[in-house]
């Protein structure tokens, strides 16, 4: 019975630093939850790469924004051209705030959390939505409506509040029923553009 007694303190050692390995190793992917973030000098949890968020609908274009003028909205930081354009967000944040969290918007169709470039993006009925790269963007629009109402049920139903990585590992392994691989979207871009990738 001493040795069974021993046997179990020896494991909850060893399971103890793993827990607390993994937790260390997991802490800053869970701190990020829905939001495509990265990190630049004092900024941990910084939106679009730094890009002003208004740039997109006042300039028409991916603008960097300067890390002096800033706000935080949800948790997550904004950086803007102007303090013109600062105080607009303010005013307004939810015009403004990329959809998904800033992720690719045709990654958010399969309900996968991933990507998001924020200079390739398309305002859509007044909305901001960024997609990982051009190819993704196309492949979007081939289908606008039907992949925006996909990307829109699925955000809400599992992806929002949800921890990214965890929700991406869960769908890359259980595909939704629609899912399409990048080689069958590209057959689907040549089919009904004549255009190869």
């Amino acid at each position: 019975m001493g040795g069974r007694r021993q046997g179990v303190g020896i494991h909850r050692r060893v399971r103890l630093p793993l827990f607390a390995l993994l937790l260390a190793f997991c802490a800053p992917v869970l701190a990020t939850g829905p939001y495509n973030t990265s990190s630049e000098g004092g900024d941990a949890r910084l939106m679009l790469k730094g890009r002003d968020p208004v740039a997109y609908f006042t300039l028409g274009k991916s603008t960097p924004g300067d890390p002096a003028i800033k706000t935080d909205f949800d948790g997550v930081t904004y950086r803007f051209v102007s303090e013109e354009h600062r105080l607009a967000f303010m005013k307004n944040p939810f015009k403004y705030v990329p959809a998904f969290g800033g992720f690719c918007a045709n990654s958010i169709v399969y309900a996968i959390p991933w990507g998001g470039e924020p200079d390739t993006w398309k305002i859509i009925d007044g909305r901001l939505y960024i997609f990982a790269g051009e190819w993704p963007r196309r492949y979007f629009l081939m289908d606008e409506e039907n992949n925006l109402r996909l990307a829109q049920r699925y955000w809400k139903s599992e992806v929002e509040g949800s921890i990214a990585i965890v929700q991406r590992a869960r769908r890359l392994a259980l595909h939704v029923p629609h899912y399409r691989t990048d080689a069958d979207l590209a057959n689907a871009w040549k089919t009904m553009t004549g255009e190869a990738q």
